[in-house]
């Protein structure tokens, strides 16, 4: 069965560093994009980052942008997520998805998620 398991996360103080991994099983991964979305308390969920099938293409929120790195391992079926210079309001669950698109049909699997808390 599909399955997406995230693990990384934990308390970091702001400033700080955590490398976020999803293990992907159960469907091709190199043909699904892989995103990182976060939900804060009494948040909608939202996109945090984006990498293309092949790795080639990736974009981030603005709130992320230049501290956060989404990177994958298609021979390893990886997806990770690197936040440098966290802060307060990173706090958040972080989840990893996989999404892909053929005409018409879309696919989509998400994780069961992974707190994050930067907090001193």
């Amino acid at each position: 069965q599909v399955q997406l398991v995230e693990s990384g996360g934990g308390l970091v103080q702001p400033d700080g560093s955590l490398r976020l991994s999803c293990a992907a099983s159960g469907f091709t991964f190199s043909d699904y994009g892989m995103s990182w979305y976060r939900q804060a308390p009494g948040k909608e969920r939202v996109s945090v980052a984006f990498i293309s099938r092949t790795g080639i293409s990736t974009n981030y929120a603005d709130s992320v942008k230049g501290r956060f790195t989404i990177s994958r391992d298609n021979a390893e079926n990886m997806v990770y997520l690197q936040m440098n210079s966290l802060k307060p309001e990173d706090t958040a669950v972080y989840y990893c998805k996989a999404a892909q698109v053929v005409g018409t049909n879309r696919s989509e699997y998400w994780g069961q998620g992974t707190q994050v808390t930067v907090s001193s």
